[in-house]
């Protein structure tokens, strides 16, 4: 993959359903820069690929190890192949994932925990809270209850 000079690459990263929603919401954000798409399923991957090469690597939790592994394999495949300047993710698993293989590249993380975190942050946020060069909540709440942890609005 040969990277534009100067121009930002962005990995956007969610699983389907409200994840993506969220993420979606904030699509004029990168509108200007050289995007591809990490998601969960087919379903979403027309929703997706007017912002690039949409990546389909599948559902995983941490019920399921070897599922989480497999998808592991294939997130590591396409940051070594794509090379992202930033990752921005709602979440979940495989965007937690893409979150640390990018910044064991050099690249930025953004975060947007999900709205209906309301009382704590996901998981997956608790995890890429301490690396992430910006972490966005929806609830001013939580950010008073969390460091590194930052309220400007909601996104739904």
């Amino acid at each position: 993959m040969v990277k534009n000079k100067g121009k930002l690459r962005i990995c956007l990263a969610a699983s389907a359903g409200g994840h993506i929603s969220q993420l979606l919401k904030l699509a004029e954000s990168w509108d200007d820069y050289e995007t591809f798409c990490v998601t969960t399923t087919q379903v979403v991957r027309d929703k997706l690929s007017r912002f690039g090469e949409v990546y389909v690597v599948g559902e995983c939790n941490r019920e399921h190890p070897i599922r989480v592994v497999a998808v592991l394999m294939r997130c590591i495949r396409i940051v070594l192949r794509q090379r992202p300047d930033v990752v921005i993710s709602t979440g979940a698993a495989a965007g937690c994932m893409l979150c640390f293989l990018g910044k064991m590249l050099g690249a930025k993380v953004v975060w947007i925990d999900s709205i209906t975190n309301v009382e704590r942050l996901s998981l997956s946020g608790r995890m890429v809270r301490y690396i992430a060069d910006l972490f966005l909540v929806q609830w001013p709440e939580l950010a008073g209850r969390y460091k590194r942890v930052e309220f400007v609005g909601t996104v739904v």
